[in-house]
């Protein structure tokens, strides 16, 4: 697998982006995909993602509502829809790919497969 991340930027709180991953290898669709985010000094931190099977997807307590993950295995490609940004959401941004146990689709150590990391900006 290999992942590359784009669509970071900078926006106003209350704007939009979209994140897209796309797998080089055309290999994704055996993958579970997740994205995280990491600031400086912090951990990363899980936002989204789908489980390995059966298509369910998780999001973390601070995007509830907000985000929504998507993918397409006939194009080897993920986004994360990001609407109603706030300054707290700005970070590194990170698509992942694995197949992490269901109960530990929120930690970043269960995925294998990293891209290289888009930055989001939110200014207020």
């Amino acid at each position: 697998v290999q992942l590359q991340a784009s669509g970071g930027g900078v926006v106003q709180a209350g704007g939009s982006l979209r994140l897209s991953c796309v797998d080089s290898s055309r290999t994704l669709s055996s993958y579970a995909v997740a994205w995280f985010r990491q600031t400086p000094g912090k951990e990363r931190e899980f936002v989204a993602g789908f489980a390995l099977f059966g298509g369910t997807k998780y999001y973390g307590e601070p995007v509830k509502g907000r985000f929504t993950i998507a993918r397409d295995n006939t194009q080897n490609t993920a986004w994360l829809l990001m609407n109603d940004l706030k300054p707290d959401d700005t970070a590194v941004y990170y698509c992942a790919a694995g197949a992490p146990y269901e109960s530990h689709y929120n930690d970043y150590t269960a995925y294998d497969y990293w891209g290289q990391g888009t930055l989001v900006t939110v200014s207020s």
